[in-house]
């Protein structure tokens, strides 16, 4: 799957994410958001800055994710505007580079747009395997009723598989949104 994405031409990744961006800006979960959570895609994930563009249009506050080293790899969740100045963290993945005090923590979201590298029908997630989603979502398993942030995972169609076995640990997706498709999780 890692492959596939690679392989994709600069105007093949340019017509999913705009075809997604499409699908998903008018969607009523986003819709009813305020505070969105997003990534820089690396490795050819899919590309979330048309959407990015579409919510920040709509007055969408969007937050982008951020290694803290004092905090077990887990995610935090920084502002971000086309103005704040970008560093690359330890993988050499650009974060918004803002003071700690103006980050959120993740129960603070309202929705996570996440990446992946395969799915399946039922929302289930395979991701890169550093674990560092679903550590930092981890408190969503142990809720009964009340579930924001909502995960959405963005991914090419030709990353549905057949069927993905959830481990103990994994935390599900709320949805997977492709450029053709939404996959909403049942039960």
């Amino acid at each position: 799957m890692r492959q596939a994405r690679r392989s994709l031409d600069t105007h093949q990744r340019e017509a999913h994410a705009q075809a997604l961006a499409l699908r998903l800006r008018r969607h009523p979960l986003l819709l009813r958001s305020k505070r969105i959570g997003f990534y820089i895609p690396v490795q050819g994930e899919m590309n979330p800055w048309p959407l990015i563009d579409a919510l920040v249009k709509l007055r969408k506050d969007v937050f982008l994710p951020v290694l803290l080293p004092f905090n077990c790899n887990r995610l935090w969740f920084a502002p971000y505007t086309p103005e704040v100045e970008m560093a690359p963290n330890r993988f050499g993945i650009p974060e918004p580079d803002v003071h700690p005090c103006s980050m959120l923590r993740p129960i603070a979201l309202d929705v996570v747009l996440t990446p992946l590298v395969a799915f399946d029908a039922n929302a289930n997630r395979l991701g890169m395997g550093g674990g560092y989603y679903d550590r930092t979502f981890a408190f969503l398993r142990r809720r009964g009723c009340w579930n924001r942030p909502h995960l959405v995972g963005l991914a090419y169609e030709f990353q549905r598989t057949s069927k993905l076995t959830p481990s103990p640990w994994d935390v599900p997706l709320a949805m997977v949104a492709t450029e053709s498709s939404l996959y909403i999780r049942k039960g």
